[in-house]
């Protein structure tokens, strides 16, 4: 598929078909994120991949509760954590090529690239996932943070962005989500070129 119909063609997907995706497309998606922008080129960015259905369980168990569950009424088959490691980038930082910069310090960064790092991995595994016929969601994680980290034994050090679920998606009559309610910004809307 070409890259603008790719982009076209790319939406949150909020429901999903309880099938399996084939472990060799799952890490076609994955392998997007490594090819990601990063800062310094210091690749700190891990992800945890949940793929069988009683960890994916699990994970819902552990971070919704019982009043949002509608909102999951067919979750995706695989779950993707994007963590952001920022430890890693202040170390990268402080190695001699980039020595004097004084961004091994956490307040010399104009913003966090550790986590824009890993939303760029992100998008990179939206965007494969459409190339590979399925569908992703970005959401967040609203609770039940620090017991998911600790159920799948992920390191102190790591924090997630957010969520993707990936997976075929459901047949849903009608659309769903805020495009169902809300119009696209045009183009010429976007762009202030040579200032505002």
């Amino acid at each position: 598929m070409e890259l603008r119909e790719t982009l076209r063609r790319r939406k949150m997907v909020r429901a999903f078909d309880p099938r399996p995706v084939p472990p060799e497309v799952v890490d076609r998606v994955l392998w997007a994120a490594s090819r990601a922008p990063s800062a310094g080129y210091t690749q700190g960015n891990e992800f945890l991949v949940l793929d069988e259905p009683e960890s994916v369980t699990r994970f819902f168990d552990l971070t919704v509760d019982q009043e949002y569950r509608r909102l999951f009424e067919k979750p995706p088959p695989v779950v993707v954590l994007p963590l952001s490691h920022k430890r890693a980038y202040l170390d990268r930082y402080a190695e001699p090529d980039k020595a004097g910069t004084g961004m091994e310090r956490e307040e010399e960064w104009p913003v966090p690239y550790w986590d824009v790092d890993a939303g760029m991995a992100a998008m990179a595994m939206l965007l494969a996932a459409v190339d590979e016929g399925l569908g992703g969601w970005l959401f967040g994680l609203f609770g039940g943070e620090q017991e998911l980290l600790r159920a799948f034994g992920v390191p102190e050090e790591f924090r997630p962005i957010g969520v993707i679920g990936i997976g075929y998606p459901a047949a849903v009559p009608g659309e769903r989500g805020s495009a169902a309610t809300r119009r696209r910004r045009r183009f010429v809307e976007l762009i202030h070129r040579n200032g505002w």
